[in-house]
C-alpha cells in the first residue's frame, strides 16, 4: 500500500501558516530591494543619458537659431545700398558727405542693435581699412557692447581683419581678444564675435568687415536654461576650442574622450559614459560647432542614493501592508466583504441605490464601511447629475470665452494692416481699407449671433483677403467655388478669416503673383465641405497639427487661432465635425471644415 501524501501545513496551525505566508511574501521582496538598487544605477545612467541627449537637440536647435538670424541680418547689412556704396579711398566725395554718409551707416547699425524681446542685445560694428585717413573724423573706441563703424589705418587694423577678408564673406564664430590692437588702459575687449567681410557686389574687392559681438551673452541665455547637477556646459568649436561655457573659469580648449570622436559623421549627437563622467555632444560639422554636457557620475549617484531611500521606504510600507493584510484575514472578514463586493459589482453610477442592508452590530467597521459605501454611492449619483449641469454651464462659458479671444485678435491685425499701409502710402488707400474694415466688424458682431450664414462669413472674409491685398504690394489669386444652394448653411462666424490668414502667411506671402488659395465647398443632405488650399512651398507636418486640435491642454506657445475654430465646431454641432488639415495634391496645405447642414431657421 503506498503512503499517502500529507500537506506540512496542515502540521501548523493558522498562526504558524500566517507567519509562513508572511516570510514568503517579504523575503523576495528584500531580494528585489537588492537588485533593483544595483539595477538602479545602471539605469539611471542611460536614463539621464537619453534625458540630456533631448535637451541638447533642444538647446542646440535654439543656438543654431540665434546663429542663424545673425547670418540673415548680416546678409541684409551685406545688401544694403549705403553699405554698398561706401568707399573710403574716393576722393571725388566732400567732407560733408563722408559725414552724412557715416551717420547714415551708424544709425543703420544701431538700428539692428536694438533688441526689443528683452533678450541680450547683439552689437553691429563695420570695420573699414581707411589707408588714407579720408574719414579722419570718425571716433575709433570699439568695443564688445558698442555698435557703429569704425575707419582704421595701417597701425589701427586689427589681428583678425585680414583673416575675415580671405574667407571672401563666408560668416563664422571666433572668440575675439581684442577688436582693436590693444593699447595702454584699453579695458576688456574679450568677446564670441560672428564675423564676416563684405564684399562689393558691383565691383571687386572687400568694403570691410561686420562683426557682430557679445554673441556669447546671447549664447549664455540658452546655456543658462539648462540645469545640470555639479555639471558643465560647453559651446565649442570643430576642434574643441572653447567659445563659451556656463562656467566662468574654464581652459581655452576642453579635453574629450577619445571615444568622442566623430569620424564621417556630420551632423548627430554622440553620448559617451566614462567612470568619472557623462558626456553628450551634439554636433554639426558644417556649421563647424560642438555643444557638449559633462555631467559627473557622483552627482548622479547622490540621486542613486535618493532613490534606493525611495524603494527602502516602499518596502516598509509594503511590510507593513502585508501585516495589516494578514491580520485583516486573521480575524475572518471575508464574508461581509464578499456580500459589498457583489453590491459594488453590480452598481452602475445613475442606477437607483437600493436601501443598506441590515446589519445586527451597526457600528463595528463592516457595518460602517456598507452603510457609508451606500451612502457613497448615493452621493455620487447626485455628483453625477450635479457634473451634467455644470458641463452645461462650463460650455456655454467656454464658448463665451473663445468669441471674446478670436475678435481682439482679429481687431488688431486688421488695426496693425491699416498702419502699415497708411505709413507706406501717406493714408492714400486708407479710406478703401477703413471701408473693408467696417465689413469685417458689422460681420464680427453679427448682432450677438453666433452662427450665421455661409454668405455671410464669405463676405467676412472677402473683406479681410482685400485687406491683406491692400497691404501687401505683390498680388496673389484668390478663387471661390461655392455653390448657392450652402449659402443659407449655418457656420460660427469667423471661421474662414484664421484660416484663410495662415494661408497666406504660412503659404503664399512670399509667391508674389504665383501664389493661389482657392475657397470651395461640396455637400450632401446631411453634411457639408469646406475646403481652403492654398499652394505654398514650406513643408507643414500635418500629424502635429491635427494632434494639436485634438489635445486638452496644448502648448499656448502655438497659438489659439485654429484649436479657436475647431473647438467652436465641436462646441455648436458635437463630436465628428471640425477641422482636419491635409497635403494639398499638387504641393501645399489643404484644410477642411466637416460642418452640419444646417439652416439658419434651425439655429
Amino acid at each position: 500500500m503506498k503512503p499517502k501524501l500529507t500537506n506540512p501545513l496542515n502540521k501548523m496551525n493558522v498562526k504558524q501558516q500566517l507567519l509562513l505566508l508572511f516570510l514568503v511574501i517579504i523575503i523576495p521582496l528584500f531580494v528585489l530591494n537588492s537588485y533593483g538598487n544595483y539595477r538602479a544605477g545602471q539605469i539611471l545612467k542611460r536614463h539621464v543619458t537619453n534625458a540630456y541627449i533631448e535637451l541638447s537637440k533642444q538647446n542646440f536647435r535654439l543656438i543654431n537659431r540665434d546663429i542663424e538670424a545673425v547670418n540673415k541680418v548680416t546678409s541684409t547689412v551685406f545688401q544694403n545700398s549705403q553699405v554698398q556704396q561706401l568707399n573710403s579711398v574716393s576722393s571725388e566725395e566732400t567732407v560733408l558727405e563722408r559725414v552724412k554718409k557715416y551717420e547714415k551707416l551708424e544709425g543703420l547699425l544701431n538700428n539692428y542693435s536694438q533688441e526689443t524681446d528683452e533678450r541680450e542685445p547683439l552689437y553691429y560694428s563695420l570695420y573699414v581699412y581707411d589707408p588714407e585717413s579720408t574719414y579722419f573724423f570718425a571716433p575709433f573706441y570699439p568695443g564688445p557692447r558698442k555698435s557703429g563703424v569704425y575707419f582704421f589705418g595701417d597701425e589701427e587694423k586689427p589681428e583678425w581683419f585680414d583673416e575675415a577678408v580671405e574667407k571672401k564673406g563666408e560668416g563664422y564664430l571666433r572668440l575675439l581678444e581684442h577688436l582693436s590692437l590693444p593699447t595702454k588702459g584699453q579695458g576688456s575687449q574679450k568677446t564670441l564675435a560672428y564675423v564676416r567681410a563684405i564684399n562689393n557686389i558691383y565691383k571687386n574687392g572687400t568694403i570691410g568687415v561686420l562683426v557682430v559681438t557679445n554673441l556669447d551673452g546671447r549664447i549664455g541665455e540658452s546655456l543658462q536654461t539648462v540645469s545640470l547637477p555639479e555639471g558643465e556646459l560647453y559651446f565649442t568649436d570643430y576642434d574643441n576650442r572653447i567659445l563659451t561655457a556656463r562656467t566662468k573659469e574654464h581652459s581655452a580648449v576642453l579635453e574629450l574622450p577619445p571615444e568622442a570622436d566623430m569620424g564621417d559623421s556630420a551632423i548627430g549627437v554622440k553620448d559617451i559614459i566614462t567612470d568619472k563622467f557623462i558626456y553628450v555632444i551634439n554636433y554639426n560639422r558644417f556649421m563647424k560647432q560642438k555643444l557638449v554636457y559633462k555631467v559627473p557620475v557622483q552627482a548622479l549617484l547622490q540621486q542613486q542614493n535618493e532613490i534606493k531611500q525611495v524603494i527602502q521606504l516602499i518596502s516598509i510600507v509594503f511590510f507593513a501592508g502585508s501585516l495589516i493584510f494578514m491580520l485583516y484575514f486573521w480575524r475572518s472578514l471575508m464574508m461581509p466583504i464578499q456580500k459589498l463586493v457583489y453590491f459594488v459589482r453590480r452598481y452602475e453610477p445613475g442606477n437607483v441605490v437600493p436601501e443598506t442592508p441590515r446589519r445586527n452590530n451597526k457600528n463595528d467597521e463592516i457595518g460602517v464601511l456598507m452603510s457609508t459605501t451606500y451612502d457613497m454611492a448615493r452621493r455620487l449619483n447626485d455628483l453625477i447629475h450635479y457634473k451634467y449641469t455644470m458641463d452645461l454651464k462650463q460650455k456655454e462659458s467656454q464658448l463665451q470665452i473663445l468669441y471674446q479671444q478670436i475678435n481682439p485678435h482679429l481687431l488688431y491685425n486688421t488695426l496693425e494692416s491699416i498702419y502699415w499701409k497708411s505709413s507706406m502710402e501717406g493714408n492714400n488707400a486708407s479710406a478703401e481699407m477703413i471701408k473693408e474694415l467696417s465689413k469685417l466688424m458689422k460681420i464680427s458682431l453679427s448682432r450677438g449671433r453666433e452662427l450665421i450664414t455661409l454668405e455671410e462669413e464669405l463676405e467676412h472674409a472677402s473683406a479681410y483677403i482685400k485687406l491683406q491685398q491692400h497691404r501687401y504690394d505683390y498680388q496673389f489669386k484668390v478663387s471661390i467655388s461655392i455653390p448657392e444652394d450652402l449659402f443659407p448653411v449655418v457656420i460660427p462666424k469667423i471661421s474662414l478669416q484664421p484660416l484663410i490668414e495662415n494661408g497666406i502667411i504660412h503659404g503664399v506671402k512670399h509667391m508674389g503673383e504665383d501664389g493661389e488659395i482657392a475657397i470651395r465647398a461640396y455637400g450632401d443632405e446631411e453634411n457639408i465641405y469646406l475646403h481652403i488650399e492654398d499652394n505654398g512651398y514650406k513643408q507643414v507636418d500635418y500629424d502635429k497639427i491635427n494632434q494639436l486640435l485634438e489635445e486638452e491642454s496644448p502648448n499656448p506657445a502655438f497659438g489659439y487661432g485654429i484649436r479657436n475654430i475647431h473647438q467652436r465646431i465641436l462646441l455648436h454641432f458635437g463630436p465628428g465635425y471640425g477641422l482636419t488639415y491635409a497635403e494639398r495634391q499638387g504641393g501645399g496645405t489643404m484644410v477642411t471644415l466637416h460642418l452640419p447642414r444646417t439652416i439658419l431657421s434651425q439655429e
